[in-house]
C-alpha cells in the first residue's frame, strides 16, 4: 500500500485482504501483528487500529493477545 487515504469501501477491501494473513484461532502478540502489517504499509499503527476498529481484530483489553475474528475473511 502506497496511501491509506482511501475511500471507506476501498479501506475495507484493503483490510479484508489484509486480515488474510493471520491465522484463524492464533494469537498473535502486538509484535507480531505490527511484523505482519509492516510488510503491507510503513503506517502498521494505523492498520492494526483499523482492523480492531472494523471489526477484523480483537484483542484483550491490555493488549497483550490479538486475535483474528471468526468468519471475517472467509478462511
Amino acid at each position: 500500500i502506497k496511501t491509506f487515504n482511501m475511500k471507506e469501501k476501498s479501506k475495507l477491501v484493503v483490510l479484508r485482504e489484509i486480515a488474510k494473513r493471520f491465522e484463524p484461532k492464533q494469537l498473535y502478540t502486538e509484535k507480531e501483528v505490527n511484523e505482519v502489517l509492516k510488510t503491507a504499509y510503513d503506517d502498521f499503527a494505523t492498520l492494526r487500529r483499523y482492523l480492531i476498529e472494523y471489526g477484523f481484530v480483537d484483542r484483550k483489553p491490555d493488549c497483550s493477545q490479538y486475535w483474528l475474528k471468526e468468519g471475517v475473511t472467509g478462511k
